[in-house]
């Protein structure tokens, strides 16, 4: 019987490991093509949010309201918006990167793709964890900040 082992950095990829390499790069592109597909509509969002914010201003603007939004409001918005679809797009990137190479390295049984593959799961890794770290830095920040107005204004 002819064995069916793979050597990759000494470890060995048998058929199981295999099977559940193959399968784990299919879900990792269904979740990929779904990321920017969320991508795009989050950038449409901030787009028609920032008209939207901007003719409301207008509209309040000819009848008189003092409490009107400003326009920077609507262009901050789409900003915010298209800002953080950007910023959501390259994991999904990576994270297609590593499925389809996955699956070429596998049927390939190449070493150099395989390690591309796994390159590029890495990263993606690693930008989810520093835009993590960085968006629990801003909490904390904000929840400072917001702590020592209350404590300023007497609450």
């Amino acid at each position: 019987m002819e064995d069916q082992t793979n050597s990759v950095f000494g470890l060995n990829i048998d058929p199981n490991s295999q099977s559940h390499l193959t399968e784990g790069a299919k879900w990792a592109k269904f979740l990929a093509i779904v990321g920017f597909v969320m991508c795009g509509l989050i950038a449409i969002f901030g787009v028609f949010a920032g008209s939207i914010l901007t003719s409301f201003n207008s509209r309040n603007s000819e009848l008189g309201n003092d409490r009107a939004y400003t326009a920077g409001m609507g262009i901050g918005a789409a900003i915010l918006y298209i800002g953080i679809a950007v910023l959501y797009f390259f994991p999904c990137l990576f994270l297609y990167r590593y499925s389809v190479k996955m699956k070429q390295a596998l049927t390939t049984k190449d070493q150099d793709t395989l390690t591309s593959s796994f390159q590029n799961l890495k990263i993606m890794f690693r930008y989810m964890g520093i835009l993590t770290i960085v968006v629990l830095a801003f909490y904390l920040i904000l929840i400072l900040i917001l702590l020592s107005v209350r404590t300023s204004s007497g609450f």
